[in-house]
């Protein structure tokens, strides 16, 4: 299967979910064109709070489908947007990716990974239970955070859904994603 675009979504409020849209536009430097958390310093309301000067690491935020269908097979029922995902993928391990990864998002374009999300007690508070449904544990007994990876935009462009996204790995050695 083609790693692809499923949907796009934004916010301009502070709002768990995000609405889907037909495009949304990337700006380099700064995240999604009239979204709650484009800048180039953190917008994330707690992160601003210990410092408001911090670089912004998740102006985008992206979740794969294939989530979406391991938390139905658990009894619940979530939306692209509904996790407040800037943009949903299919066919495309997410969480595999090593930290530097770049996406290239249809014809223009560019974001690099930058770190897992960390679930929060708001996804409870979206549906009950929904928090310890997207975590786990590995083999170690390491915790995987399976809420979605977070970026940095690196050139703009528009991106909608259909769109084809192409991977490129960054040079080794390769550092696993950590939560941002």
């Amino acid at each position: 299967m083609n790693a692809s675009v499923l949907a796009v979504s934004r916010s301009a409020t502070h709002s768990f979910s995000k609405a889907n849209r037909e495009s949304i536009r990337l700006i380099a430097g700064l995240g999604i064109e009239g979204d709650a958390h484009a800048g180039e310093t953190v917008k994330h309301r707690s992160r601003v709070k210990v410092d408001p000067t911090q670089p912004n690491l998740r102006q985008v935020h992206l979740i794969h489908a294939e989530l979406f269908d391991e938390l139905a097979e658990k009894g619940f029922s979530v939306a692209a947007g509904e996790l407040g995902e800037n943009v949903t993928t299919r066919g495309i391990n997410l969480l595999s990716l090593p930290a530097g990864t770049i996406l290239h998002i249809g014809s223009f374009a560019v974001v690099a990974l930058t770190g897992l999300r960390n679930p929060c007690v708001q996804i409870d508070r979206f549906r009950k239970g929904l928090m310890k449904a997207v975590l786990d544990r590995d083999s170690e007994g390491q915790i995987v955070r399976k809420a979605g990876v977070m970026g940095i935009v690196l050139a703009s462009g528009e991106v909608r859904a259909g769109d084809a996204i192409a991977v490129t790995l960054p040079p080794e050695p390769r550092r696993r994603l950590e939560r941002v």
